[in-house]
């Protein structure tokens, strides 16, 4: 197997795409603007400085969903899409996606954001193949917990670990912006610092990875 990894925020997107939508769920009125911004702002600080708790940011994403049934909160990711993540889809994300798939290689992406956010992003970039934190669903409703191991720094290479089961990658490609991705970037035979945060950028030069400009 030949397989090309990708993150999806500030990678192949523009944004963060958990922080939008808790600002997104602000903007449309529908949960304590205070309390959610101020919360989503510091778990945002964390993870930007490498200290996120994947844990307890994911939970406070997921108490959203409890309250929710499937078929709303299907209809509200649609209005996300629609209002925020689209615009912010970056063209060089889907041209290093089609070059991939023409060289017949597996895609695959990779995120801490959680599935229910990042699943339906993926797909609309064409990448069916996705490793992300879980929300735990329980008789078709969220329950509010997270399941395995969250898909976050090392935790990424555990969960890729999982999602191989054995086979066996003959080359590989990992694209990210984020030091939190340093362990996936050191795992590949080529890896791709794409628009990098200060650390990694210093991290990929010292390495001699192939730094990018995706910004649009």
């Amino acid at each position: 197997m030949k397989l090309a990894l990708f993150d999806l925020d500030h990678t192949l997107l523009n944004t963060d795409s958990d922080h939008s939508w808790g600002e997104f769920l602000v903007n449309e009125g529908l949960v304590d603007p205070i309390r959610h911004r101020e919360m989503n702002n510091k778990f945002y600080e964390d993870y930007k400085a490498g200290q996120l708790d994947p844990i307890a940011y994911n939970e406070f994403v997921f108490e959203f969903l409890t309250q929710h049934d499937n078929e709303y909160l299907t209809e509200l990711h649609q209005l996300f899409m629609q209002k925020v993540i689209r615009p912010q889809m970056r063209p060089e994300g889907f041209k290093a996606i089609q070059r991939h798939k023409d060289a017949g290689h597996e895609l695959v992406g990779i995120t801490a954001t959680s599935d229910f956010i990042t699943a339906p992003i993926f797909r609309e970039f064409g990448i069916t193949e996705i490793i992300a934190t879980n929300a735990e669903v329980v008789d078709g409703k969220y329950t509010g917990k997270v399941i395995n191991i969250p898909c976050y720094q090392k935790g990424k290479l555990a969960r890729l670990d999982q999602w191989l089961e054995g086979r066996e990658v003959t080359e590989s490609w990992a694209y990210s912006d984020s030091i939190n991705d340093r362990f996936l970037l050191e795992y590949a035979d080529h890896s791709i610092a794409v628009n990098p945060d200060d650390r990694l950028e210093v991290l990929a030069t010292e390495q001699g990875w192939d730094i990018q400009d995706w910004s649009i």
